[in-house]
Protein backbone atom coordinates (compact mmCIF):
# COMPACT_ATOMS: atom_id res chain seq x y z
CA UNK A 1 0.00 0.00 0.00
CA UNK A 2 1.33 3.44 -0.95
CA UNK A 3 2.45 5.85 1.76
CA UNK A 4 0.08 8.63 2.77
CA UNK A 5 1.39 12.09 3.63
CA UNK A 6 -0.07 15.08 5.46
CA UNK A 7 1.57 18.48 5.00
CA UNK A 8 0.77 21.09 7.67
CA UNK A 9 1.53 24.60 6.44
CA UNK A 10 1.10 25.28 2.73
CA UNK A 11 3.63 28.06 2.30
CA UNK A 12 6.49 27.86 -0.22
CA UNK A 13 8.21 24.89 1.40
CA UNK A 14 5.08 22.92 2.34
CA UNK A 15 3.43 23.40 -1.04
CA UNK A 16 6.67 22.36 -2.79
CA UNK A 17 6.84 19.09 -0.81
CA UNK A 18 3.09 18.46 -1.28
CA UNK A 19 3.14 19.13 -5.02
CA UNK A 20 6.18 16.90 -5.61
CA UNK A 21 4.63 13.99 -3.70
CA UNK A 22 1.27 14.49 -5.45
CA UNK A 23 2.92 14.51 -8.88
CA UNK A 24 4.56 11.21 -7.93
CA UNK A 25 1.07 9.75 -7.37
CA UNK A 26 1.09 9.67 -3.57
CA UNK A 27 -1.95 10.53 -1.47
CA UNK A 28 -1.33 13.95 0.05
CA UNK A 29 -3.44 16.00 2.45
CA UNK A 30 -2.68 19.72 2.65
CA UNK A 31 -3.56 21.47 5.93
CA UNK A 32 -3.37 25.18 6.64
CA UNK A 33 -5.17 27.70 8.85
CA UNK A 34 -5.37 30.10 5.93
CA UNK A 35 -8.19 29.23 3.51
CA UNK A 36 -6.48 31.27 0.79
CA UNK A 37 -3.36 29.06 1.06
CA UNK A 38 -5.57 25.98 0.76
CA UNK A 39 -7.34 27.38 -2.30
CA UNK A 40 -4.01 28.26 -3.96
CA UNK A 41 -2.79 24.67 -3.64
CA UNK A 42 -6.00 22.64 -3.91
CA UNK A 43 -5.11 21.28 -7.36
CA UNK A 44 -1.75 19.95 -6.07
CA UNK A 45 -3.06 17.75 -3.23
CA UNK A 46 -5.47 14.84 -2.90
CA UNK A 47 -7.36 16.47 -0.01
CA UNK A 48 -7.18 20.01 1.38
CA UNK A 49 -8.37 21.08 4.82
CA UNK A 50 -8.46 24.50 6.50
CA UNK A 51 -7.70 23.77 10.17
CA UNK A 52 -5.69 24.99 13.15
CA UNK A 53 -2.94 22.39 13.73
CA UNK A 54 -2.57 23.48 17.37
CA UNK A 55 -6.16 22.36 18.00
CA UNK A 56 -5.91 18.72 19.05
CA UNK A 57 -9.60 18.05 18.45
CA UNK A 58 -9.37 19.37 14.89
CA UNK A 59 -6.38 17.11 14.24
CA UNK A 60 -8.27 14.09 15.59
CA UNK A 61 -11.24 14.87 13.36
CA UNK A 62 -8.93 14.97 10.32
CA UNK A 63 -7.60 11.53 11.31
CA UNK A 64 -4.00 12.74 11.37
CA UNK A 65 -2.83 9.55 13.10
CA UNK A 66 -3.70 7.53 9.99
CA UNK A 67 -0.98 9.17 7.88
CA UNK A 68 2.39 7.46 7.48
CA UNK A 69 4.31 10.75 7.55
CA UNK A 70 3.22 14.20 8.75
CA UNK A 71 5.36 17.17 7.66
CA UNK A 72 5.14 20.24 9.92
CA UNK A 73 5.98 22.93 7.35
CA UNK A 74 4.69 25.92 9.34
CA UNK A 75 6.50 29.11 8.34
CA UNK A 76 7.25 32.01 10.66
CA UNK A 77 5.16 30.97 13.68
CA UNK A 78 7.74 29.06 15.74
CA UNK A 79 5.34 28.61 18.66
CA UNK A 80 2.69 26.99 16.44
CA UNK A 81 5.36 24.76 14.88
CA UNK A 82 6.52 23.50 18.29
CA UNK A 83 3.00 23.07 19.68
CA UNK A 84 1.85 21.20 16.56
CA UNK A 85 4.84 18.81 16.76
CA UNK A 86 4.10 18.16 20.44
CA UNK A 87 0.41 17.45 19.75
CA UNK A 88 1.23 15.11 16.86
CA UNK A 89 3.71 13.19 19.02
CA UNK A 90 1.22 12.84 21.87
CA UNK A 91 -1.39 11.61 19.39
CA UNK A 92 0.93 8.84 18.23
CA UNK A 93 1.73 9.98 14.68
CA UNK A 94 4.10 7.40 13.12
CA UNK A 95 6.69 9.79 11.66
CA UNK A 96 6.99 13.56 12.10
CA UNK A 97 9.22 15.66 9.86
CA UNK A 98 9.42 19.30 10.97
CA UNK A 99 10.78 22.43 9.34
CA UNK A 100 13.00 24.60 11.56
CA UNK A 101 13.93 28.26 11.25
CA UNK A 102 17.28 27.87 13.03
CA UNK A 103 19.39 25.43 15.07
CA UNK A 104 17.76 26.30 18.40
CA UNK A 105 14.28 25.84 16.93
CA UNK A 106 15.45 22.49 15.54
CA UNK A 107 16.73 21.35 18.93
CA UNK A 108 13.36 22.13 20.52
CA UNK A 109 11.51 20.28 17.73
CA UNK A 110 13.60 17.17 18.36
CA UNK A 111 12.86 17.41 22.09
CA UNK A 112 9.14 17.69 21.27
CA UNK A 113 9.27 14.42 19.34
CA UNK A 114 10.14 15.25 15.71
CA UNK A 115 11.76 12.24 14.00
CA UNK A 116 13.55 14.47 11.53
CA UNK A 117 14.16 18.21 11.34
CA UNK A 118 14.92 20.01 8.08
CA UNK A 119 16.36 23.49 7.50
CA UNK A 120 15.09 24.16 4.00
CA UNK A 121 15.59 26.74 1.35
CA UNK A 122 12.68 26.95 -1.07
CA UNK A 123 13.97 24.36 -3.54
CA UNK A 124 14.79 21.81 -0.85
CA UNK A 125 11.15 20.71 -0.84
CA UNK A 126 11.77 18.44 -3.82
CA UNK A 127 14.72 16.72 -2.15
CA UNK A 128 12.85 16.22 1.09
CA UNK A 129 9.90 14.68 -0.77
CA UNK A 130 12.18 12.06 -2.32
CA UNK A 131 13.78 11.35 1.04
CA UNK A 132 10.33 10.78 2.56
CA UNK A 133 9.65 8.05 0.00
CA UNK A 134 12.88 6.24 0.89
CA UNK A 135 15.17 6.97 3.84
CA UNK A 136 18.01 5.63 1.63
CA UNK A 137 17.88 8.67 -0.66
CA UNK A 138 20.55 11.14 0.47
CA UNK A 139 20.17 13.70 -2.28
CA UNK A 140 18.11 14.39 -5.38
CA UNK A 141 19.05 16.88 -8.08
CA UNK A 142 16.84 17.73 -11.04
CA UNK A 143 18.75 17.97 -14.33
CA UNK A 144 15.77 18.70 -16.56
CA UNK A 145 12.00 18.55 -16.31
CA UNK A 146 11.90 14.73 -16.35
CA UNK A 147 15.47 13.62 -15.56
CA UNK A 148 17.38 13.70 -12.29
CA UNK A 149 20.36 12.37 -10.34
CA UNK A 150 19.84 10.66 -6.98
CA UNK A 151 22.26 9.47 -4.29
CA UNK A 152 20.95 6.25 -2.75
CA UNK A 153 22.44 4.29 0.15
CA UNK A 154 22.62 0.61 -0.78
CA UNK A 155 20.23 -1.78 0.94
CA UNK A 156 21.40 -4.95 2.68
CA UNK A 157 20.12 -7.09 -0.22
CA UNK A 158 22.51 -5.31 -2.63
CA UNK A 159 25.66 -5.93 -0.54
CA UNK A 160 27.93 -8.58 -2.07
CA UNK A 161 26.29 -8.28 -5.50
CA UNK A 162 28.11 -6.90 -8.53
CA UNK A 163 26.62 -4.17 -10.72
CA UNK A 164 26.24 -6.83 -13.41
CA UNK A 165 24.19 -9.01 -11.03
CA UNK A 166 22.07 -6.09 -9.83
CA UNK A 167 21.40 -5.02 -13.44
CA UNK A 168 19.52 -1.88 -12.34
CA UNK A 169 19.41 -0.62 -15.91
CA UNK A 170 17.32 -3.58 -17.07
CA UNK A 171 15.24 -3.75 -13.88
CA UNK A 172 14.55 -0.07 -13.30
CA UNK A 173 15.78 1.85 -16.34
CA UNK A 174 18.37 3.86 -14.34
CA UNK A 175 22.15 4.03 -14.75
CA UNK A 176 24.77 3.89 -11.98
CA UNK A 177 27.23 6.68 -12.82
CA UNK A 178 29.34 6.49 -9.65
CA UNK A 179 29.80 4.64 -6.36
CA UNK A 180 30.80 6.41 -3.16
CA UNK A 181 32.67 4.20 -0.67
CA UNK A 182 33.63 6.19 2.42
CA UNK A 183 35.99 8.89 1.13
CA UNK A 184 36.60 7.24 -2.26
CA UNK A 185 34.55 8.08 -5.33
CA UNK A 186 34.46 5.61 -8.22
CA UNK A 187 33.37 7.32 -11.44
CA UNK A 188 31.93 5.03 -14.15
CA UNK A 189 32.30 1.79 -12.16
CA UNK A 190 32.72 -1.44 -14.14
CA UNK A 191 30.08 -4.17 -14.26
CA UNK A 192 32.11 -6.43 -11.94
CA UNK A 193 32.32 -3.81 -9.19
CA UNK A 194 30.98 -5.44 -5.99
CA UNK A 195 28.71 -3.46 -3.65
CA UNK A 196 29.99 -3.04 -0.08
CA UNK A 197 28.05 -2.10 3.10
CA UNK A 198 27.31 1.65 3.36
CA UNK A 199 28.16 2.29 -0.29
CA UNK A 200 26.21 5.11 -1.96
CA UNK A 201 25.07 4.69 -5.57
CA UNK A 202 24.85 7.81 -7.70
CA UNK A 203 22.16 7.02 -10.27
CA UNK A 204 20.70 8.95 -13.18
CA UNK A 205 17.44 8.42 -14.99
CA UNK A 206 13.89 9.47 -15.75
CA UNK A 207 12.06 10.64 -12.60
CA UNK A 208 9.49 7.86 -13.02
CA UNK A 209 12.25 5.20 -13.08
CA UNK A 210 14.13 6.79 -10.19
CA UNK A 211 10.95 6.67 -8.11
CA UNK A 212 10.63 2.93 -8.81
CA UNK A 213 14.30 2.38 -7.91
CA UNK A 214 14.05 4.45 -4.70
CA UNK A 215 11.05 2.45 -3.50
CA UNK A 216 12.38 -1.03 -4.24
CA UNK A 217 16.17 -0.73 -4.06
Amino acid sequence: MSKQFAIIGMGRFGSSVARTLYEMDYEVMGIDEDEEMINDNIQYVTHAVAADSTDERAMREIGIRNFDVVVVAIGADIQASILTTLILKEMGVKKIVAKAQNERHGQVLYKCGADRVVFPERDMGIRVAHNLISANVLDFIELAEDYSVAEVVVSSKMVGESLRQLDVRARYGVNVIAIKSGNSFNISPGPDEVIKPNDVLVVIGHNRDLKEFEEHA
